[in-house]
């Protein structure tokens, strides 16, 4: 059981393949008679040099394929069969009832998994305690563990995993019934758990009676705690506070008054790197308590209006390493010019900025444009007051600015004609439901700047370029502009009460690589498998 029980599989696999005897020769005439030889040259065309890979190296490429061709591949015979199961260190189930009889089974195949989802349909029949104590007595090396819609786990099932699986180091569940003490028992059993989060615990208490959770044991490693639509979320205090090394916080639409927790938090855990608040109750208050947070990098504000000009501008103030700053004012014109010109003074180091549903002038564009140097970023959504002007302006201020993102704003083919001359790195703008920008405007843009890519929406058709990456008729996306590159932001926001954020994501080139492999040894072979 475990990776030294596959590691030893798998060389005595090998070592029976590379005792296998050779084929005989066989005559190619042809080749013999274009060499003009005397005697026929002899090659062997049933030689397997794929059977002829050390099963480790077999296990490697293995790793590189996608979940579907390693499905794929298991088919083709019955070793790759077994490497597969036993190089596999992801895998995701069904977590429906039925699953409870074939766990053995399947983690006899699958011996070596470190990193587990466990995903059930919310209309169907979860497993339940008995079936995941199982997992856990089989996957004891495991790391990581992703829950979702398993109501028919209780706490007596996650305290039994939780001391079986005490490596564990990530957490992440959602719409699950157990409750804090099945979350305690996580906590005072995985002294490694990094990472924890929390989406819909529907057996938390609500109220006065909730018993809280943690710190526990796990406290003292976690990097990350991110807490979603939870009714008392609060309950979660005491293991936030104890969490000393903590980088990121998350919280999302979790109800209770967090401007009384913030200033315990901040007093205890002073390393804090990266905040989102969305959709919670907290106001300047709790923004003076985060103003604390001199280490901060990435804020974000959606949805919080009761945060006004003040709160940021404390903020500002003492977190002069902001690097990214997301605000979604909600339209509540709290939030204004006099708190984003306390940002442009104070935070030189801003890279990215994405204002929703605020109203920004000319008067501090500029001056965020003019004092953050560094600005690359910028997306400027639902607002009233950005119009061909401030577009001028970003355009000859912002010298570093490389993607722009421009919804529902008064902008006209002007603001496009500026950005023709304007911000010589750029690279990528995206326009969207913007009425006085045209589709002949953004044509003309493309000629004028060929190398920049502009993927306009007017609202009533979206364009082909502009949908690629899975862009929603609610959100807006930069996708990746060159093959290759790593670091392609997108932003999506939404009414209904989604998350507004960047997102990055790479692009692997380990397919291609396995692929011209694998060609280049059944071209060598003299046959092709299917």
């Amino acid at each position: 059981m475990g990776q030294s029980v596959s590691t030893a599989k798998l060389r005595s696999r090998r070592d029976c393949q590379q005792s296998k005897p050779k084929s005989t020769p066989l005559i190619c005439p042809m080749q013999a008679e274009e060499a003009g030889q005397l005697e026929p040259t002899s090659i062997d065309v049933s030689l397997d040099f794929i059977s002829d890979l050390p099963d480790e190296c077999l296990a490697c490429i293995f790793h590189s394929l996608s979940p579907g061709d390693r499905k794929r591949c298991s088919l083709v015979c019955r070793r790759w069969l077994v490497i597969e199961g036993q190089s596999r260190h992801r895998l995701s189930l069904n977590a429906q009832s039925d699953l409870h009889p074939r766990i053995p089974s399947i983690f006899s195949r699958f011996d070596a998994v470190m990193k587990l989802a466990l995903k059930c349909d919310r209309r169907s029949v979860s497993i339940g305690d008995d079936a995941l104590v199982l997992i856990s007595e089989r996957c004891r090396n495991l790391t990581r563990l992703k829950l979702r819609a398993c109501r028919d786990l209780t706490d007596v099932g996650m305290s039994a995993f939780a001391k079986n699986c005490s490596g564990l180091k990530k957490l992440s569940c959602g719409s699950c019934t157990f409750g804090a003490r099945g979350m305690n028992a996580v906590l005072d059993n995985c002294p490694a758990l990094e990472e924890l989060s929390v989406k819909r615990l529907r057996g938390i208490t609500d109220g006065a009676a909730a018993e809280p959770i943690g710190p526990g044991v796990a406290a003292a490693a976690l990097k990350t705690i991110c807490l979603k639509e939870l009714y008392n979320g609060q309950c979660f205090g005491p293991l936030i506070i104890g969490a000393k090394n903590l980088k990121s916080l998350k919280l999302f639409r979790c109800s209770g008054d967090w401007d009384k927790l913030f200033p315990l938090i901040v007093e205890r855990v002073t390393g804090l790197v990266e905040i989102h608040m969305e959709r919670i109750q907290v106001s300047d208050v709790g923004l003076a308590a985060i103003s604390n947070c001199s280490n901060l990098e990435i804020l974000h504000l959606v949805k919080t209006p009761e945060c006004t000009n003040s709160g940021l501008a404390a903020v500002a103030e003492k977190c002069k390493l902001l690097r990214k700053l997301h605000i979604d004012g909600w339209k509540a014109n709290r939030i204004g010019d006099q708190g984003l010109i306390a940002v442009a003074k104070s935070c030189p180091n801003l890279q990215e900025l994405v204002l929703i549903g605020l109203n920004p002038t000319k008067l501090s564009l500029e001056m965020l444009a003019s004092n953050c140097l560094n600005l690359e970023r910028l997306a400027l959504c639902g607002s009233d007051t950005v119009g061909d002007a401030e577009i001028s302006c970003i355009a000859v201020k912002c010298i570093a600015l490389k993607k722009l993102c421009i919804k529902s704003c008064p902008v006209s083919d002007h603001g496009m004609e500026a950005l023709a001359s304007g911000c010589p790195n750029l690279i990528k703008v995206k326009v969207k439901k913007c009425r006085g920008v045209t589709s002949e405007g953004a044509d003309w843009l493309r000629a004028i700047r060929g190398s920049l890519a502009v993927n306009l929406d007017i609202g009533e058709q979206i364009d082909a370029s502009a949908s690629d990456g899975g862009v929603q008729d609610n959100g807006v996306e930069f996708p990746p502009i060159v093959a290759g590159q790593i670091g392609a932001p997108s932003i999506a926001s939404s009414s209904a009460g989604r998350s507004t954020s960047f997102k990055f994501s790479g692009l692997l080139s380990g397919r291609s690589f396995v692929a011209c492999t694998l060609r280049r040894l059944a071209s060598s072979n003299g046959t092709s498998r299917s």
